[in-house]
This record gives C-alpha cells, structure tokens and sequence, in this order.
C-alpha cells in the first residue's frame, strides 16, 4: 500500500485525484463509501469515509495526501518508488505522510473482519503543506452532519511519540509601492526597498522581543513565539529608486499567543511610522498585506479523553509538543480533540532521500492493532 500511494506525485501544485480515486474505489472493494469534498476547481478532494456504524461518534484517523516538491533535490533513487534499503523505506511521502495513510488502509479489512463497535473515521486531505487549505473543506462538510467523529488522531511523523501541543502560524506579505526616479534625485523619489527593510527590521526587533520577554513553553524545542522574514524582492537597478519591493514573513505562535495582535502591531508601525512620510512626496505611494496562510495552535489536555486512549494505544507514559503545524488544531476548533502520533521523524520530512524506518512502521502497526482492540468487538 505504501508503494501504491508514493507513486502517485501528489505535490502540492498537482491534483490528487488520481490518488483518491484509488482510494475511494480500494474502500469501495470493502463496501465502504467514501464521500469527497473539492476545492474550488474540481482539481483536488478530501476524503471522508466510516468504518462500522454511523449512528455514532467515533475515532478519526487523519492525513494529508499533498507531499512537497523534490526540484533541486539530489536524490540516490526515484522519489515516485519505494526502495528498501538498509531498514528503510526511501520516496517522497513515506514519512510526510503516506506511510501512515498506508497503514490505516492496510488496515481496513481487518478492522471489518474483527467487527467495529466504535466506529473508525478516515480523513484524507488535500493542500495540508501549503497551509492546512484542504481540510478546511471537509471540516466544514462535517459540521453539517448529525454524526462526527469525538475525537482526531492526525498521524504526522512524530516518531509515534503522542503530542498534545503545537504551534500555530499565520504568514503574510507586505506590498511596498514607492515613486521612483534616478537615483541622484532621490530625495524626490521614495525608495520602497528602504522602506520594507524598516518594516523587516521592527519584525525582527518583535523577533528578540518574543525570544528575550516569552511567553514561554519549555516542553517546545523552540520555547517561545517565533518571527520570520523569508523573501524579499524589490528594485530594479542599482541607479534607479526602486518603486516597488514585496516581502513574506510569518510568526509561529505558542498556544495562547495571539498571532493575530502581532500582525496588527506590525501593520500599525508601518502605516503610522512609515507610511506619512512617504505619502507627504506622493499620495499614491503606501504598504499593503495580503494575507498567505494560517493554521490554528494545538493545545489538548493532558487529561482529554483522545490523549488518554493514544498513550495507551503508543504504549507511551508521556506526551511531547512540536514547534511544526498540522491539521489538528483546525480538528479541535471544530469540537473534535486532537492528538498527533505517526511513523517517521520530522527530521526526514521535506528532505531528499525521505524515509521511514521499518521500526517505526512496526510501531504503527501496533498502534493500530491496539485500536482495534478497543474498538472492535472481536
């Protein structure tokens, strides 16, 4: 099943129809029906399906089947087929996130055969690593239903550790329009490269400020709120005063931590300690934003009843946080508690040369097997 689903390239620019075809008619074979929800031009779709009866709320199992690009990486094999080696598994995918969308259909006729009293909610997603967009589809289709799951197991590589906190991200890019002219007259001009590096550098005073003032979380690697400037384009000769210049930058936020506030703040030193003068050469000149993505931080209790059921089902006594997102905070503001737990490192994610070790799949395998025994009748 894992060589099935990494053969299909499913990076995020292409369809995915293809791979949830598969999918819906593989589940098909078991009489299950599988209902799709699609983006705005038909191109990609989620899947939702149910194991067992659908009068009642059960558990979600939930994945995203996107996968990042492999351009400009060097790769040892094809990233479209699995090869073993070593006590891995090498492909795009197989940690970030097939392996485990693998094994929870592997899985399927085995969860039937044994006879599912809590029933067993797949959840397959389109555009989770351009900004958790395709969930958000499916997530609204179940709000419309009478039954939804209680409660989401989102299996991200976490190297089946249980974690029960994340960040959450809002990114945005800022648009600077300047008035150009040579540049031996540049004070009658107004240099929007200039003006954006004033905007970058308040963003990376905000930066230090997080990292030295908190609020802070030791249980995350990264223990504080987190801010970023990742492109900046702009001008277009050395003797020209750039009219133009555009920049992308994003803060990933400890639960708690209003991402929110902090585009605010940042918008309102732009437009209050930048833009007058700036308007005072040209009224025609000024900053705008375009808002890019955003997912929502993950912070479930330690007590919850899903956290409760996926410590025992990883044989674990602790649980952990990540500072990298996922789809369950989206599950959780919906009403449905979530947890992360999957096969693979984040360490190998994105990466070429991406695997997940034979190990870890046995771990997942039994994860599942637990699953079963709790909620199937035999």
């Amino acid at each position: 099943m894992i060589e099935r689903l990494i053969a299909f390239d499913t990076t995020s620019r292409n369809s995915n129809l293809d791979l949830i075809h598969e999918v819906r008619d593989y589940l098909a074979g078991f009489g299950i029906e599988s209902e799709l929800t699609y983006d705005a031009e038909g191109r990609k779709a989620n899947l939702y399906a149910t194991l067992g009866p659908t009068d009642r709320g059960g558990i979600a199992l939930s994945g995203h089947t996107d996968v990042v690009p492999v351009d400009g990486q060097d790769w040892s094999s094809d990233p479209w087929r699995v090869v073993e080696r070593d006590g891995r598994l090498y492909g795009r995918g197989t940690c970030d996130m097939k392996a485990f969308i693998a094994i929870t259909l592997a899985k399927v006729p085995v969860f039937l055969e044994r006879g599912l009293e809590t029933p067993i909610h797949l959840c397959f997603s389109f555009d989770e690593e351009v900004g958790c967009v395709g969930v958000r589809h499916l997530l609204a289709a179940l709000a419309k239903r009478e039954v939804r799951p209680r409660a989401c197991i989102i299996g991200e590589p976490t190297s089946m550790r249980v974690v029960t906190g994340h960040k959450g991200k809002v990114s945005a890019r800022c648009r600077v329009r300047g008035l150009e002219c040579h540049s031996s007259l540049a004070p009658q001009g107004v240099n929007a490269v200039q003006a954006a590096a004033r905007v970058i550098a308040r963003l990376d005073d905000m930066a230090r400020e997080k990292a030295e003032r908190g609020p802070f979380d030791e249980a995350y690697d990264v223990p504080h709120t987190t801010v970023h400037t990742g492109v900046v384009q702009g001008g277009t000769a050395l003797n020209i005063v750039p009219r133009d210049c555009s920049f992308e930058f994003e803060f990933r936020n400890l639960p708690g931590d209003e991402p929110m506030a902090l585009l605010d703040e940042i918008k309102a030193y732009a437009h209050q300690e930048i833009e007058p003068a700036m308007k005072a050469i040209d009224p025609a000149t000024g900053i705008s934003w375009e808002p890019i993505s955003s997912f929502l931080s993950l912070a479930t209790p330690e007590e919850a009843e899903v956290v409760v059921l996926a410590k025992a089902l990883a044989a674990a006594n602790d649980t952990t946080k990540v500072s990298f997102g996922t789809e369950a905070g989206l599950f959780a503001d919906q009403g449905m508690p979530a947890v992360v737990c999957g096969p693979g490192s984040i360490e190998q994610a994105h990466k070429p040369d991406e695997f997940v070790s034979l190990e870890q799949l046995a771990l997942c395998e039994r994860f599942m097997e637990r699953l079963m025994d709790r909620v199937c009748a035999g």
